[in-house]
């Protein structure tokens, strides 16, 4: 999997963190003072970037972690059949289909921005 580590300290709302092993975006991070028996903690409550399920950790601010490494591309629509779509890459104009999300509405020759995890596309 693409990931880089990082300490928790580094972490900030908007950036992306591996949390059971699934891509998150953080909605919101909180640090709690160091107490008498050990290190200050931070809490990060985050969303599944590519399921939407919601996500909470709590390590010390000193832990390492997991940061996903997610590409935004670019993509041509071209073609949309229901509630999927025809995307080719502006890159290597590879094809692929992705599921479209509710609130896209897009045409043939559209072009639109996608992020990329591996072998997991989502339309921005």
């Amino acid at each position: 999997m693409a990931t880089k580590q990082v300490e928790v300290r580094d972490l900030d709302e908007g950036s992306y963190v591996m949390i059971e092993d699934a891509a998150c975006v953080i909605k919101g991070y909180s640090t709690a003072k160091p107490g008498k028996h050990g290190s200050a903690k931070a809490r990060v409550e985050a969303e599944g970037v590519f399921d939407g399920k919601k996500r909470n950790l709590s390590q010390p601010v000193d832990a390492k972690i997991q940061v996903p490494i997610i590409n935004r591309k670019q993509g041509q629509v071209v073609s949309v059949d229901g509630d999927e779509a025809q995307v080719m890459d502006l890159e290597t104009y590879e094809t692929f289909t992705m599921a479209l999300p509710g609130d896209v509405d897009p045409d043939p020759d559209d072009n639109i921005e996608y992020l990329e995890m591996e072998a997991q596309r989502k339309i921005v």
